[in-house]
């Protein structure tokens, strides 16, 4: 509903037939053509030393039009050694924003992979990923980092106090992340409990730096609908193509969360700073990808490597 094509497009009709119209598309006509959300991908690699501190890093991510790197974010500014590429492929398919241009996707690539990089060091993923702001923040490599180190690391204690990170309900099955951008800074931990085989979103607790919160219902609005709406989209929405065109062209198909399988609970704690507001609406869609992400693998000992996480079987073996 961004770019208005289907204002031109009543417009044009008008103008031909010289008289007042009414455009109504079908479901099928509205998913079938228009705006589709870019197609990205990223590798990652990481180096340890002998006492299992993180030396290096390496990403290399593109997508189709367009990259979804942000080159001077986090974990830029925390490491001596690391490097950011990128790459594009062109397309003549027709893509626009989704919520949350670009960090929907990196967002929740980079946290899972932070996540087992912890894990391969032995280190508790909320305690790795503070080590590394500390440097960023004492100590930074480079001058164009563009996040605030210390505003970073701030949501991620928050959100450890809040969630009672350190809890061992043997049930629960816990994932974090934390992300920044459209100049907020998001920190969220999912837990998931199983049913049946089933994962079920018990709770999440968000953490949130945006500055002065104008407006505190519509506020815990924006980061309560983030986090179903990111929930959803990481596990169940794909429109795939064949051939050119679109597989999916109605709900039949295209997989919307359900409300059965929203969180059961959401809790939104937010910094109170003085510093002038920043951007809501976007940034807290971005990191939960990464929270469920992390949260499954500690429910079902795999992780996920595609969206929609439904879809993303394990290979076959034989």
């Amino acid at each position: 509903r961004l770019y208005g094509h289907f204002m031109v497009e009543a417009a044009a009709i008008s103008q031909k037939a010289k008289a007042p119209v009414k455009l109504v598309y079908s479901r099928e006509d509205d998913m079938s053509q228009g705006m589709y959300r870019p197609s990205y991908s990223a590798t990652y690699r990481a180096a340890l030393d002998e006492k299992n501190n993180l030396t290096a890093l390496h990403v290399k991510a593109g997508g189709i039009p367009e990259s979804p790197l942000f080159a001077n974010r986090f974990p830029a500014g925390a490491l001596d050694n690391y490097l950011a590429e990128d790459w594009t492929i062109e397309s003549n398919i027709t893509t626009g924003a989704f919520r949350a241009p670009r960090s929907n996707f990196i967002a929740g690539a980079e946290q899972s992979f932070l996540d087992e990089v912890a894990e391969a060091a032995g280190k508790d993923p909320i305690e790795f990923r503070l080590e590394l702001l500390k440097r960023a923040q004492e100590n930074p490599v480079g001058e164009t980092n563009d996040y605030d180190a210390g505003r970073y690391a701030g949501v991620l204690e928050l959100v450890r106090e809040k969630s009672n990170w350190e809890s061992n309900d043997p049930s629960m099955h816990r994932g974090v992340s934390a992300y920044f951008c459209h100049n907020s800074y998001v920190a969220q931990v999912l837990d998931i409990e199983m049913e049946n085989d089933k994962p079920i979103v018990q709770k999440v607790t968000s953490a949130i730096d945006c500055g002065i919160v104008v407006n505190p219902d519509a506020a815990t609005n924006l980061a309560e609908g983030g986090v179903v709406d990111g929930i959803g989209h990481a596990m169940y929405s794909a429109i795939t193509f064949r051939d050119g065109m679109p597989e999916q062209n109605n709900y039949d198909k295209y997989r919307l969360i359900r409300h059965s399988e929203a969180p059961k609970s959401i809790e939104t704690h937010f910094v109170d700073n003085g510093i002038d507001p920043t951007g809501l609406g976007e940034p807290p869609y971005p990191p939960i990808m990464g929270a469920l992400a992390n949260a499954l693998y500690k429910a079902t000992g795999r992780r996920h490597y595609h969206q929609p996480f439904i879809l993303d079987r394990p290979p076959l073996v034989g």
